[in-house]
């Protein structure tokens, strides 16, 4: 069995939750070790008891380069019970950094591999941090065995022409989890228009880290007097808001319902809702135009027609198979633009394009998982097969003076 040491950047991270089970369920046995930022009992994993390696903190990244600083000189210790791993991965750049050490403490020679599913601003600067950062991650990279990420966009936007690593890369999208039969038989397949006198409802799923989104959709809702209902559910990340719930408490038609289990609660929570809203101003222009968000595929499987802004590469995504709503500017009035005619009739010609869809571009099971855990095996063997090529010089050169 393929033994996989994962680092990540928060323990408490549904997404995090979500990968390893995609790994377990591929035939992996993961040992998973890393920082909190919070105690989300819903992101705990079953049969996995993480390896803690200290607290960070939301938004605060000169306390996470010191907390990773200092975990890496005690990560010997750390590690003296964990068996030593075929395969380590980094999930984003401070747990790369983590992912070297460790290979060097196991003794240097496994395959390395650099998880990297969001582009922080940071890295995109043009000043000297933005700069040392790029040099950073090229350091840390250098060896790397594979690069994983999940948006085309981030590939042809950033790895290739910026980054300056030279790495194979393996695009893994952010689709739902679908390897236990209650999440697949519980699709929703059937249209849901609300009833007579109901309000339409928009649902804002997942990490909640957008203040433009949350004050559009306020305002939105307001001027539709209404005839609109926005539900948020999952992680506020309440560094990026001035005070979250007080905003909520005081919008008349938005309501925040808390947080939720991924996969398990998906068709629940989108069986509530007709749309989903799968635009991200965090990073505007940056690593909100170039990511395809969770939301986007649960949305897709589950029978929420997804919004999505033009111009991005969600929009794209959208466009391509005809299906979704796009809103071309990023102000209330013209998303009461996009609204205004919704009716039935206009909900279910949206939903059925929807549904027509293929199911597994929104969703890896188990046969997908395996194939994970299939790759990353290889690359084991290629490391040994490189050893072994290495290895021969020595063997002749020993062969040599025993003649």
């Amino acid at each position: 069995m393929l033994h996989i040491l994962y680092f990540v950047h928060d323990l408490a991270d549904p997404a995090v939750r979500r990968r390893v089970l995609m790994l377990q369920a591929g035939g992996a046995l993961v040992t998973l070790a890393g920082f909190r930022r919070d105690d989300n009992v819903l992101a705990a994993i079953n049969g996995v008891e993480p390896i803690e390696l200290g607290r960070t903190k939301d938004a605060q990244f000169a306390q996470r380069v010191t907390a990773v600083a200092k975990s890496a000189l005690k990560l010997r210790n750390a590690l003296r019970s964990v068996a030593r791993p075929d395969v380590i991965i980094g999930r984003n750049l401070e747990m790369l950094a983590l992912a070297n050490r460790a290979r060097s403490v196991f003794g240097g020679d496994m395959p390395v591999v650099y998880e990297c599913l969001d582009i922080h601003r940071l890295l995109l600067g043009d000043g000297m941090l933005g700069g040392a950062l790029r040099s950073a991650e090229r350091h840390f990279g250098a060896q790397a065995a594979l690069l994983i990420t999940s948006s085309p966009a981030f590939v042809e936007r950033y790895f290739r022409p910026r980054s300056g690593l030279h790495l194979p890369i393996m695009l893994l999208e952010n689709k739902v989890l679908a390897i236990e039969a209650a999440t697949t038989n519980n699709i929703v397949s059937a249209a849901r228009p609300p009833i007579a006198g109901k309000p339409w409802k928009i649902g804002w799923f997942g990490a909640l880290r957008c203040r433009k989104s949350l004050a559009l959709l306020d305002d939105f809702s307001r001027r539709m007097e209404g005839r609109f209902e926005i539900v948020l559910r999952g992680r506020p990340a309440r560094s990026e808001f001035d005070d979250f719930d007080s905003f909520v408490r005081d919008a008349p038609f938005m309501q925040f319902a808390g947080a939720y289990k991924n996969p398990e609660d998906l068709s629940a929570i989108y069986g509530e809702v007709q749309f989903s809203w799968a635009i991200d101003f965090f990073e505007e222009g940056l690593n909100s135009s170039w990511l395809l968000p969770n939301r986007l595929y649960e949305g897709g499987l589950y029978g929420a027609v997804p919004i999505a802004m033009d111009g991005t590469e969600t929009g794209r995504f959208l466009a391509s198979r005809k299906i979704g709503l796009a809103l071309d500017k990023a102000d209330a009035s013209h998303l009461v633009a996009l609204f205004d005619g919704m009716d039935e009739q206009c909900y279910l010609a949206a939903f059925d394009a929807v549904a027509a869809q293929d199911r597994k571009q929104w969703m890896i099971d188990r046969a997908d998982c395996q194939g994970l855990v299939q790759r990353l095996a290889a690359l084991t063997r290629a490391n040994e097969q490189i050893a072994e090529i290495q290895a021969l010089p020595q063997l002749h050169r020993n062969r040599g003076g025993l003649q």
